[in-house]
């Protein structure tokens, strides 16, 4: 095997361990978070009928971004590029038992076909949290709530994030002030949305194409310019403010979200000097459900993925060494006191403590030198001449302190560590 097969295809991931304490960190801060507002995890199928994405999501979604593949018996089907149409179609489909509102949250893969780049990959894991059956703005103020609170749980101030937020309906009534036809609303959306992908020239080029007429140009950047919060938002607002998380939010007209099936508010957090175009996005979305089912129930919720929080989190010094590693190294100095070690370690896991046996026969040095290696804080030390005494030693190689004990005192070694210089949220 070359030195080629031994990378991962292109926009795929390895997780070595490190990698995933950490995304099991992000993850339980996703749950924690989902969970403290009420809400309840469920999940969907990696793979769904292609029709599915290419009747709700748009286009451009379907055609450039998704991974088709075909069964046995010719279908196509999608590597789920999202899940808000699954969650529509399992809502639909359940319609007449579920006890609205529904507060759901999902953390799972998803697939796009894009170019990879920093914070981009072709399969990421996403959360996506919901709010299904209430067409008040109270939904969508606690939604996007909760999006704040777990940027401020993971040390992200205001400063560093913003919540952008706008209205499809302030939008649609803005430009139909200025006389666009409704058929091509829809494309303006579209060339809105690119704004920040595309290089200005660019951009220029691509609106003038899209619009078609200078005048009303001109006027569609005016809108994009003004900073007002319309009307369709002002109470939105006032409830963000009333929540506490009114110093994470701002109104730009230019947040119009790419996916098709937005309705009314729309929002984007971003970082402050906009190195990462979107690190939380989502939107209302009144009438994806009533496209599967027999009634319009009404939606807003959000999503965001993991490679992209990791690198703004980086980006702000914000990762923390993640502590999901064993916190108790056991040492035995001989093979016939392996015993004792295996003994020691299932009274540590009985404890609650994570614990690894140093399986190998090696001076002390090297297996110290190992679990300093691992950052494993305390290692117990087995020797001959403690078993004769019936004990054992604690090393603590934070601080270099060293204890001996005997057998009897084992009773809880939370106890016997509060004789160090011991912090238990640090272990």
């Amino acid at each position: 095997m070359n030195k080629a097969n031994l990378q991962p295809l292109k926009g795929f991931r390895d997780f070595y361990p490190e990698q995933m304490r950490f995304r099991n960190f992000l993850f339980g801060k996703m749950r924690e978070i989902s969970k403290l507002f009420g809400y309840e995890e469920y999940e969907g199928p990696t793979l769904e009928p292609l029709e599915l994405y290419a009747a709700k999501s748009g286009e451009e979604l379907v055609k450039n971004q998704t991974f088709v593949l075909k069964d046995k018996n010719n279908n196509n089907l999608a590597m789920r590029p999202e899940l808000t149409p699954t969650l529509a179609r399992m809502v639909a489909g359940k319609q007449n038992e579920l006890v609205f509102p529904l507060r759901w949250f999902s953390i799972g893969p998803r697939w796009r076909y894009e170019q990879p780049q920093k914070g981009r990959f072709r399969e990421f894991w996403q959360w996506d949290l919901d709010i299904i059956g209430l067409e008040k703005e109270t939904a969508d103020a606690e939604v996007i709530t909760v999006a704040c609170e777990f940027l401020k749980s993971l040390g992200l101030s205001p400063k560093e994030v913003r919540m952008k937020i706008n209205n499809r309906q302030f939008l649609q009534r803005e430009l139909e002030k200025v006389k666009i036809n409704a058929d091509k609303i829809p494309l303006i959306y579209k060339a809105i949305d690119k704004k920040d992908k595309m290089k200005g020239k660019d951009w220029e080029k691509y609106i003038k194409d899209v619009v078609n007429n200078q005048e009303q140009e001109k006027k569609i950047r005016y809108i994009l310019e003004n900073k007002n919060i319309p009307q369709e938002l002002e109470n939105l607002f006032y409830l963000l403010e009333k929540f506490g998380v009114g110093r994470y939010i701002e109104f730009d007209p230019t947040i119009v979200r790419g996916l098709d099936y937005y309705t009314g508010t729309v929002f984007e957090a971003r970082d402050a000097d906009g190195k990462f175009r979107t690190i939380i996005g989502g939107g209302r979305y009144d009438n994806l459900v009533g496209l599967f089912g027999d009634k319009k129930i009404p939606g807003v919720g959000f999503a965001t993925g993991d490679a992209v929080l990791y690198e703004v989190l980086k980006k702000f010094n914000k990762i923390k060494e993640v502590k999901d590693k064993a916190t108790v190294m056991v040492a035995a100095l001989s093979p016939n006191l392996f015993d004792i070690a295996y003994q020691i370690a299932a009274l540590l896991r009985k404890d609650k403590f994570n614990a690894e046996v140093y399986f190998e026969e090696n001076k002390l040095e090297k297996q110290l030198k190992y679990a300093d290696r691992k950052k494993i804080p305390f290692v117990i030390i087995v020797g001959p001449d403690e078993a004769k005494k019936n004990q054992f030693l604690v090393k603590n190689l934070l601080s270099g302190e060293q204890k001996a004990f005997y057998m009897e005192e084992f009773g809880s070694f939370e106890k016997l560590l509060e004789q160090f210089q011991y912090n238990n949220k640090v272990v």
